[in-house]
């Protein structure tokens, strides 16, 4: 006759409400991130028409690294939030990732091309947002992974 299988003594460590907050406003971030990625490669005209001729010849010539960057982007981000929603020590690695994709994307746009002159102040200034949201999940599933809450 077989053993009972024995749970680990260790204590599970209890999900704090902050963690299912996070994790949803992670998971709506990062599926509007999605959809205008998507929108943008499908160029999808309802979503498309928003901007000018200028703006869309712009996305229109990235090359395949920046659509791969921006993709990695997004795409980590998601993956980390619901990686982050089903309490997963991966999920830190996945926003790190993102941030690389973001990284990437972002030496594009500001240094190797003149996408502020191109888009205008608002899409810069949201460039700003996208980032300090990238750090701060980043960080808060971090610590949640130090604290025992992601295994």
């Amino acid at each position: 006759m077989s053993e009972p299988v024995q749970e680990s003594s260790a204590p599970r460590v209890r999900t704090p409400i902050h963690l299912w907050i996070v994790g949803v406003l992670a998971l709506l971030w990062g599926a509007m991130g999605a959809v205008d990625y998507l929108a943008s490669q499908m160029r999808w005209e309802p979503y498309m028409a928003n901007f000018t001729q200028e703006q869309l010849d712009y996305f229109y010539a990235f090359p395949a690294w920046m659509v791969a960057a921006w993709a990695v982007a997004v795409w980590a981000g998601l993956a980390a939030a619901v990686g982050l929603l089903m309490r997963r020590r991966w999920a830190v690695w996945m926003f790190a990732l993102s941030l690389v994709g973001l990284a990437v994307s972002t030496f594009y746009n500001f240094v190797l091309t003149d996408a502020a002159e191109v888009m205008g102040t608002v899409p810069t200034v949201f460039t700003v947002v996208i980032w300090v949201a990238a750090i701060a999940l980043l960080l808060y599933a971090r610590r949640q992974a130090m604290r025992g809450v992601l295994a």
